[in-house]
């Protein structure tokens, strides 16, 4: 329940119940599996392929985020570097005409000893670098989250005097920058910041940030069970914590809303359950309405030309579907550790095994199905 500065602590987590439980990973993929068809795999080897998207003459572009590349991918699987440099964290990439974005950063953890930093690069067609809207300075000067609440609500000073050292009682927003997911639309780029919860908007042009809106906090009544399998001391049970809200990924659909995946603070594994959320944000006013709760670890999203929004669940199924209508969830390509999709016409594909295993080769991978209706 610490700041969620970024998502090293979820793959920290993941790392960990990888070595406990890789066999519990397959059977949830092979559950899902039973009426779906195996996907194409389009080429492997990759390290924390965590960010995907649509790249030049039909290629995807991969961001190893702990390597700090953004790698492309063609369509033989042949793959090719276009950005490298390990001394920043490479996320979330598109693309406006023939300019390659993508967002990077530094000190966006606990384990990330470097000063925070974070802007959007720009890659032009003749190979020039270019980069700008300052991130973390926009953080540093407003806070975005500042005036928000986290933790606990009136909990009991005794109580509150049991909790473990690392879990604050109640608090308000820290200040933190991670630049995660990036959607440009025309001249402008909007970021999801996983840490400081709210999206941004960056100026192609000037380079002027700014903050489009903050994310509400996702609250949680911890059961019993609950209460016991986190070592919390036992007053916590039946109390409801505010988690922080940590957007991963942002994208314009097609009503002219942002659509944002939004992981839920604490815990990124199932152990309290599905608990993340797809927001929709008036890109004009700022806005936020919930388009869909209780998605299980969602880490990446895009949307179809009918308004249905897929998401890589990290912990969960693979991708799923979320009706535009209804939010009705539907495994629509089984995979395990899935961390970001992209749907290109009828074809939706993932990055899966997308955080490594101990001790173990990298084995991410780029996989591509058919969009099934």
């Amino acid at each position: 329940m610490e700041k969620q500065r970024a998502l090293l602590a979820a793959v920290a987590a993941a790392s960990l119940l990888l070595s406990a439980s890789p066999a519990g990973h397959a059977a949830a993929v092979g559950k899902a599996a039973e009426s779906q068809s195996a996907p194409t795999v389009l080429t492997k080897g990759l390290l924390s392929p965590l960010h995907l998207s649509d790249g030049p003459d039909g290629s995807v572009l991969v961001s190893e985020e702990f390597a700090g590349k953004l790698t492309k991918v063609a369509r033989d699987g042949s793959k090719s570097m276009v950005y490298g440099n390990a001394a920043w964290d490479v996320a979330g990439s598109d693309r406006g005409g023939p300019t390659i974005y993508l967002a990077e950063s530094q000190g966006a953890g606990p384990m990330d000893p470097r000063p925070l930093a974070g802007h959007i690069r720009s890659i032009g067609a003749d190979g020039k670098h270019r980069t700008f809207g300052d991130l973390a300075a926009l953080e540093v000067k407003h806070n975005a989250d500042g005036g928000t609440s986290y933790g606990f609500k009136d909990l009991p000073a005794a109580c509150a005097a049991k909790l473990p050292k690392d879990v604050e009682a109640s608090y308000k927003g820290h200040v933190d920058s991670h630049p995660y997911g990036i959607e440009v639309y025309g001249n402008t780029i909007y970021v999801a910041d996983a840490g400081a919860n709210s999206i941004v908007s960056v100026d192609v042009k000037s380079g002027k940030a700014e903050t489009v809106a903050v994310l509400p906090p996702r609250p949680h009544k911890f059961t019993t069970k609950e209460t016991a399998a986190l070592k919390l001391p036992g007053c916590v049970a039946g109390q409801t914590y505010r988690f922080e809200p940590v957007p991963t990924d942002v994208e314009r659909g097609t009503d002219g809303w942002l659509y944002v995946s939004v992981l839920p603070g604490g815990p990124e594994d199932p152990a309290l359950g599905a608990r993340g959320a797809v927001y929709k944000v008036n890109p004009h006013n700022g806005r936020v309405k919930l388009f869909a709760d209780n998605v299980m670890s969602p880490t990446g999203l895009d949307m179809d030309d009918e308004g249905n929004v897929y998401v890589a669940s990290l912990f969960g199924k693979g991708v799923l579907r979320l009706s535009a209508h209804s939010s009705k969830q539907t495994v629509v390509l089984p995979g395990a550790l899935t961390a970001d999709v992209d749907i290109r016409g009828e074809t939706i594909y993932a990055t899966v095994n997308s955080l490594p295993a101990p001790n173990a080769a990298p084995d991410g991978r780029v996989v591509k199905a058919p969009l099934d209706d």
